[in-house]
């Protein structure tokens, strides 16, 4: 038997091998800006003060020290997101109890990296995918989609009811690292990035960990210039306001609050949000906005001490810790990016 209610049936995790200890990341970008860069001396508590311990990262710490252009980093990720996909995908179909041919649809979220054919296509055989797979990657959704392709893959199985739904993220954040880049937000991402991936099998089919009950996004107007990339032969390059944190702790609220609406909710419905941790400042920002305790998010922080911002996938760690602490009776994803925009998915916990 099958209804229109979208279960999440399973997620699992992935990250490179390679470890980046904070300390070392800060001795490095010291050595590598500090003589050609006036500001770096100001900029350098960054790495002590963003509360992350380690990073796991696509090439070893080495790597990064020597000039790259955009061949060797869409080189690199073709490699690393391959195989990232293929260990996060492999997981959480075998937590499901399914096999790849037993995927639907396969929605894939990255905005590090691009390859065409893409990673779906270009990993089909390998995961043993069928023929009549439908295939939704999509670029360009930056540090929300996690949320908002979770949400795609939502919509795409409930619209399907019985179809096995398999969401991927996959962002390689510190294959956008510049060494000809002598700015202030050049040398922040530097101290923030991290790589991972998360994937999940979303079905109507099936019990589940909890039931997706709405997805919503929204999108600020004039706002293009508070994230993103600039792109050049060197490969990419961040585009990151310092008014973000005070410009999430001024509309986070409402806009989250209009996605709920729409859904029939309201803020006073949610039990626990689970927040992609942008950094310790954004963190803040979403805990005066919302009114809640100083250190409320504990879990994203941990998340961000352990990973660093890995951008999309980030929340799915989140989400990981928070199903093993226990889902209150509803709780809510939300993500900020690029656009400027938020994403909101409801879940209820599990009858």
């Amino acid at each position: 038997m099958t209804n229109d209610t979208v279960k999440l049936v399973s997620l699992a995790l992935a990250t490179p091998e390679n470890i980046i200890l904070q300390t070392d990341a800060g001795e490095t970008a010291a050595k590598l800006f500090a003589h050609r860069y006036r500001e770096f001396k100001h900029l350098a508590s960054v790495f002590a003060n963003a509360g992350i311990t380690k990073r796991h990262a696509a090439r070893p710490l080495a790597w990064f020290t020597e000039p790259h252009g955009w061949q060797d980093r869409m080189e690199a990720y073709a490699e690393v997101s391959s195989a990232l996909f293929v260990e996060a995908a492999s997981a959480a179909l075998d937590r499901a109890g399914l096999t790849g041919r037993d995927v639907d649809c396969i929605v894939t979220v990255s905005s590090t990296g691009i390859t065409t054919p893409s990673l779906d296509a270009r990993l089909a055989e390998r995961m043993g995918f069928r023929a009549d797979i439908e295939r939704v990657p999509v670029f360009g959704l930056g540090c929300a989609a996690g949320v908002s392709g979770f949400g795609i893959a939502t919509r795409m199985a409930r619209g399907r009811p019985g179809a096995n739904v398999l969401f991927v993220s996959i962002e390689l954040c510190s294959l956008a690292f510049r060494l000809d880049e002598l700015t202030r937000p050049n040398i922040i991402a530097t101290a923030l990035f991290g790589d991972g991936a998360g994937a999940c099998v979303l079905s109507t089919r099936a019990e589940g960990l909890a039931e997706v009950e709405s997805t919503g996004e929204h999108l600020f107007p004039n706002t293009l210039g508070i994230m993103g990339w600039k792109i050049d032969d060197t490969g990419f390059g961040i585009i990151l306001e310092q008014s973000l944190p005070p410009f999430a702790q001024e509309n986070i609220k409402p806009a989250i609050t209009a996605i709920l609406n729409r859904a029939g909710l309201g803020i006073t419905d949610i039990d626990r949000f689970i927040c992609h941790p942008g950094g310790l400042k954004v963190l803040a920002a979403f805990e005066a906005a919302f009114e809640l305790a100083p250190g409320f998010f504990d879990i994203e922080r941990g998340v961000l001490a352990d990973y660093g911002n890995m951008s999309s996938p980030t929340v799915l760690f989140v989400l990981e810790r928070a199903i093993q602490a226990g889902l209150p009776p509803r709780s809510a994803m939300i993500a900020l990016g690029p656009g400027f925009s938020a994403s909101c998915v409801t879940l209820k916990k599990a009858a």
